[in-house]
């Protein structure tokens, strides 16, 4: 898949009068922080200057993706970026990760990848400073636990970034790490495998049953035998989360949000954060724009 593709399949506005989804709206303040930093923590995906920069490497849409948020891990097997990557069929990231390998060495694809990540978001965000964001969020990432948390400790390993707009992307990324990291624990804990995960996930914030869960790779028999199995358990009935179902889904939220709380160490620097997450100071606006209303893709 190349990035024209991946763009057209996946960077679709929403539909205007579409109401956002509860998990959005009624979201506790560990997840809107987290939904605030996620159009620049995902920007090395979505830039066009970063997919075309490292298709010139040789990588493509998925291998970029693979490769550049695995190569924090070293140079490990396949198998083991699988495990933390959790959502996606194994078999289909090992062999992302050994393709993206193969075209180009972790820690040059990590110097492009940054290079030009950097240089992007600098360009969305002329005009705007990032200083008090970018500094309050990696004091507070640089302080997290990183037990059990591999991409984002290999993501941490990397060291704060001096210039500030590098800073900003690197602190947003970890709060997204932390995150995701703390989220495959919770689900983990639960008992719950990563099919069925996708499909509570899905279904959570509204989307059709299985559209989002077939978009990391699973197989339909995977998906079909992962859906009875949470009818079994009565959390799914008629393409839909029963009310036990949702209970369930919450108790993972509540559980990774507990997991992934980020604290400052600062009086002040727990202020700044209580009103990051209320909205207040949030990652410049511009690319919360341009990811979030789909003005336009990210240059």
């Amino acid at each position: 898949m190349d990035y024209a593709e991946a763009v057209a399949a996946f960077f679709v506005p929403r539909r205007e009068g579409t109401a956002l989804p509860a998990a959005v709206t009624e979201g506790s303040p560990a997840r809107r922080l987290r939904d605030a930093c996620e159009p620049v923590a995902m920007h090395a995906v979505w830039s066009r200057t970063t997919n075309e920069r490292l298709a010139r490497l040789g990588l493509d849409f998925l291998t970029s993706y693979v490769g550049g948020r695995g190569a924090f891990l070293g140079e490990p097997s396949g198998a083991v970026v699988a495990a933390a990557f959790a959502w996606f069929e194994p078999g289909l990231v090992s062999t992302l990760w050994e393709a993206a390998r193969t075209a180009v060495a972790p820690d040059r694809l990590v110097q492009a990848r940054d290079e030009s990540t950097v240089a992007s978001l600098r360009e969305v965000l002329a005009g705007e400073d990032p200083g008090e964001v970018a500094s309050l969020l990696a004091d507070a990432a640089e302080s997290a636990d990183g037990m059990g948390r591999p991409l984002f400790s290999g993501r941490r390993a990397d060291g704060r970034p001096q210039d500030v707009v590098h800073r900003l992307w690197w602190a947003c990324g970890l709060v997204r790490e932390h995150r995701g990291d703390s989220h495959v624990a919770a689900a983990a804990a639960a008992g719950l495998d990563p099919v069925e995960m996708n499909i509570l996930t899905e279904l959570w914030i509204g989307m059709p049953l299985l559209s989002y869960t077939a978009t990391r790779g699973w197989a339909p028999e995977a998906m079909q035998r992962a859906v009875a199995r949470l009818e079994s358990r009565g959390w799914v009935r008629d393409g839909g989360l029963t009310d036990e179902g949702l209970a369930g889904r919450l108790s993972i939220e509540q559980r990774t949000d507990a997991r992934c709380a980020v604290r400052c160490s600062t009086a002040a620097g727990r202020r700044r954060a209580r009103r990051s997450a209320r909205g207040g100071l949030r990652p410049p606006e511009p690319l919360g724009a341009a990811v979030h209303r789909g003005r336009r893709v990210p240059s």
